[in-house]
Parts: structure tokens; sequence; C-alpha cells
């Protein structure tokens, strides 16, 4: 076991940097992986929820406005009565009511509140009875029914009357509200999504309730809605919750985009048409960083969700259409709480990446429900683990996890840990494939667990061993001990003074021993990451094999400065 651990530490890059995330936001202009499309933040294109309604003075927000802490916060019952009132022009008469009859819980709020409560218990035509014992439960959370119920009265819907209580969120949805049902404790965030989805909704008298709320002078005059498209969620029986338009048609992810950003083209462009307006406004529960702009290589634009970009199927005739799931084996529903995802590319098929698509790898040296990769190897290949749901190209029977000894989790297919790799920067990266010949990409369709899946299996070609037994020799000259082989030769490279010493040239095939003559530690790790020894103490020796001819150059992980040369012949 301890050598294959040494063979792993070979393909480890020497670096302490933590795995960087391929967050939307750090797209920046860069160009992503295979295609000439660029990728730039969304800017003012974007606008959530939670904005539009603190522009309307919907949501007022508290000390620091509507902001991502208050979002988070639970939507209690005295601040939605509140809202209420003020979608009802009612306000500040209730602020302003001297009535002393209340609710017997009224001291559980401030005096300004209290009268509002106190507004409340006199006029229970305005949608909020109280409890039993003549309380209100003024800090009780609020759920989605109740509040639809609320925003129904608003839209001129009486319940008992239009509606039974408990067909409230059918019934909403009946009238373009329901981004937000089936939620039995809203957010402030939930509350926000909710009022600016039934702007948009029809009262009983037929005009918006945008329109009446400008008429009665609770919104200002001059406003107007955010224009373009608009992400709404919606639930579907077998795929859960996921991402569609503002006419609830679907959005879906295409696998071929892990590689190449412009890899719809032509008759998949006409099939799968972009999601490309101009601005976009997103419910307040997503995250504003998961959405970027990417222009293709022919200057069209098109939004991206988690580095994935965004399209429609034209047989998706209607709102809740699913038609585009899983057709070819790699379109699959635009989903927010994916964990991983399928790339797929001509030269390697289908293969596993995360959400965002950085690529996942397994290690042919590994065992089912076991890693072998620790030390330098885990800095290079950083274990995988996530939580969510799976595309239903994928069997969730595959998945699984193992606890690593220090007590993290790391999840596994078909019992197999998977990994990233550290060189893999952009979206779509495969740069890890066949590192040492056993490091693989993991093509669900074909996955035994066997070297690159049928790919082949040859030997890695830096490998290495830690073998303190060896000679020292003068650097760039061969141990009497492989001078006696004729199939390989043994180089030592004597590290002294901070110093690898003069270029060393070998054959294709040879082994090279470092050894380190200094009092402080040292390593060598190539630039390219085919090799890498581990921290090597005083006296210290770490042998590779370098089988594959070119230059390689290298330096030492704690001492960066100091650089190193073999050219393989």
């Amino acid at each position: 076991m301890g050598k294959i651990k040494n063979l792993l530490a070979a393909a480890a890059l020497g670096t302490t940097l933590i795995l960087p995330a391929l967050s939307a936001a750090a797209a920046d202009s860069t160009n992503t992986a295979g295609g000439a499309a660029s990728v730039q933040p969304a800017g003012t294109h974007l606008i959530t929820d939670g904005q539009t309604a603190a522009q309307f003075k919907l949501l007022l927000g508290d000390g620091q406005g509507v902001n991502g802490d208050y979002l988070a916060k639970d939507t209690t019952r005295i601040q939605a009565a509140i809202i209420s009132l003020r979608l009802q022009g009612k306000l500040t008469q209730a602020e302003a009511f001297k009535g002393s009859a209340n609710f017997a819980d009224a001291k559980l709020v401030n005096a300004d509140n209290r009268q509002i409560l106190a507004f409340l218990h006199a006029n229970p035509q305005y949608g909020w009875n109280g409890v039993t014992g003549n309380r209100f439960d003024p800090l009780a959370k609020i759920s989605s029914q109740q509040l639809y119920k609320v925003l129904l009265e608003t839209l001129g819907f009486k319940a008992g009357t239009d509606f039974n209580y408990n067909d409230t969120e059918a019934f909403a949805a009946g009238k373009g509200l329901n981004q937000i049902a089936g939620v039995p404790a809203l957010t402030n965030g939930h509350l926000a999504t909710a009022l600016v989805e039934a702007l948009s909704a029809n009262t009983q008298s037929g005009q918006t309730l945008f329109g009446s709320l400008q008429q009665n002078g609770v919104i200002a005059a001059t406003a107007s809605l955010p224009a373009g498209d608009r992400i709404t969620l919606r639930t579907d029986a077998k795929l859960g919750r996921y991402l569609a338009d503002s006419q609830g048609r679907t959005l879906y992810f295409f696998s071929n985009d892990a590689g190449n950003l412009d890899a719809c083209q032509g008759q998949c462009l006409a099939t799968w048409p972009f999601l490309d307006s101009d601005q976009l406004q997103i419910p307040a529960g997503l995250n504003p960083s998961d959405f970027t702009l990417v222009t293709h290589a022919n200057g069209t634009k098109q939004w991206m969700y988690k580095g994935w970009p965004l399209y429609r199927f034209i047989k998706d005739s209607k709102a809740g259409d699913v038609l585009g799931e899983g057709v070819n084996g790699i379109w699959t529903a635009a989903k927010p709480d994916y964990r991983l995802m399928l790339g797929a590319n001509a030269e390697l098929g289908k293969y596993l990446t995360d959400s965002e698509g950085r690529t996942l790898y397994y290690l042919t040296q590994d065992m089912p429900q076991m890693s072998v990769c620790d030390g330098p190897c885990l800095v290079a290949w950083p274990a995988f683990d996530a939580s969510g749901s799976l595309p239903s190209l994928l069997k969730e029977q595959d998945f699984g996890s193992i606890t690593r000894p220090d007590g993290s989790k790391q999840a596994t297919f078909k019992g197999y840990p998977l990994y990233y790799f550290i060189n893999d920067k952009n979206h779509g990266n495969t740069t890890g494939q066949n590192v040492e010949n056993v490091w693989f990409v993991v093509n669900p369709e074909t996955f035994t667990g066997s070297m690159g899946d049928g790919m082949g299996a040859g030997m890695n070609s830096a490998s290495g061993n830690k073998d303190d037994s060896q000679p020292n020799q003068p650097a760039g000259q061969p141990s009497q001990q492989s001078t006696a082989s004729q199939t390989a030769k043994t180089y030592t490279v004597n590290i002294k003074d901070f110093s690898f010493g003069a270029p060393l040239t070998v054959e294709a095939g040879s082994k090279i021993t470092f050894t380190n003559l200094d009092d402080m530690e040292h390593s060598a790790a190539a630039d390219n990451g085919s090799f890498a020894t581990p921290l090597l103490a005083s006296g210290e020796s770490y042998t590779i094999t370098l089988d594959k001819p070119g230059t390689y150059s290298y330096h030492c992980q704690v001492h960066p400065s100091m650089t190193g040369t073999i050219i393989v012949q």
C-alpha cells in the first residue's frame, strides 16, 4: 500500500491552493473550454425579486434594507399583515388607528405594531382574523397557503365565496400564483417572490395588480415592471423543482456544452432555442452570481446557470411540458439542486461533472469503498462530495459515499471514489484524463472500474517510490546498481545548497533519484504536473521513472525559486 501511495504522489502538483470554485462570478470575460464563446457576469442585465420588491417599496427591510440577511429571515404573521395592508392602501389608516380593543397577545410586538393589530382586530374584512383565545400570534411563521389567501383577497377574491381555504393554492395557481406553493414556513425571500409574481396577476376587475396599485398610489405612476424574461420555478412529479421561463416553458441543459459552449449549432438551435432575453428577473431564492451571459462565436448571447447555457425545447408547447428531458441522453431539465451533471464530447463520450461542469475522475488504484489517495495526491486530486438531486439520465443506486480517515465524506460511483483535478481551471476542462495512466473520467454507461474502462491499460509515465537504500551519486552519473541493468539506468540529483544542480540528460525509461543533502526540507515537482516527490527531510531520497521523451522543468514546492531541468531522450 505504501508503494501505491508514493506512486500516486507523483501526480501531485506541489500546491497547497484550495480547489478554485467555478462560480459564475469568477468566469469574468474569459474564453471557456473548447470554443470561441466568452462569458461575462450578468451585471445590470439581471434583477432579483428582492430588488424589485424594494424598488416598489413593497418590502422595506430592517435597518440595512432588503439585503441577503433580511431575505433569509422567516416571515411572521405581523409582517405579512403589514404588507397586505400596504397593498390594500390601508397601512396609513392602520398606523393612525386609535381603537383600544385588541388581541390578547398584542403586547408581543412594539407599540406601533400594536396599533396595527388593533386596526385588524376592528376590521376583519381586510383578511386577518385572530386565532383561538382572541390571539393573533404575531410572531408565528406564515405558510405559502396563508400568504396566497391574503394575495388572492388583495386581488378581489374572497375566501369562502370564490375559493375554499383548503383549495387556496390550487385556486392561486389558476391565477398565475404558484412560485412558492407548498412552502410550510416562508422566508422574506419567498415573500419577495410571491409579491413580484402577484404584480402581473389580474384582479377580479380584470386589470393587473400592478396597474391597480399604481392607480391607488401604492406604487408610483412612473414605475414600470422589469423588462425581459423571468426565471420561474415549477415542480414536476418525477423531476421535482426545475427552472422555466416566464411562460412556464421548461429550460434545459445540454451535455455537449461541458467542453464547448458553441456546441449547439444549425438545426440544434432551431430545435433548442436560446434563453436570450436582454434582461432577466430571477426569484429571490436563486443566487444572482449563478447567472452569467455567454457571447457565442457568432455574436449571439445566451443566459447561463451555474456555467451551463439555458435552452427551451421547440416541442414543449405549453407550461409544464418536459418533453426535452433525456432527449438523446444528453439533454436534461435545468434544476437548481443537482449534485452531479453529465458532460459529453466526441473524444471522451459522456462523463460525470459536478453541478457547475467541473470534470470528475476516478483512480484505477482505488478499490470499491476505499481511497488510496492521500497526502500530496489529495492536494492534486481533491475529493468530491455534494448533496442534491441527480439528472434522470443517471441512476441513484450507482451513487454513494465513503468516510475518509479525517472524517470527511467523499462521493462514489459504483463504489469508486470521485475526485477533481486541480489543473482543471475552467468549465469543461478534462486535463486529468489519462494522467499517469491511472486517472480517468467516469463514463456512466461504460464504467467498470478497470483502467480507462476499456481505453487500454499502460504503465505510468512518471512513477516514484521512496528509496533510502540508493547510494548518493554525483549528479548526472548512473549508479553502480543500475549500470548492471540493460533496460534502465538510475541517475541521482543531489539537492544541495538550495540547488538541483545542472540540467540532467537521461534516456527514456531511466530512474531519477532525488536526494536531499540540505538541512531544510525540499521537494521536486514537475511544472506540468507529471511528477512530484513528497517533502524530503535531510538525507532522504525519492525515485521517479520518466518514460516519455521531452523536457521536464521542475521546482521545489517549499522554495519555488529552486528550479531544475531533466531532458529525456
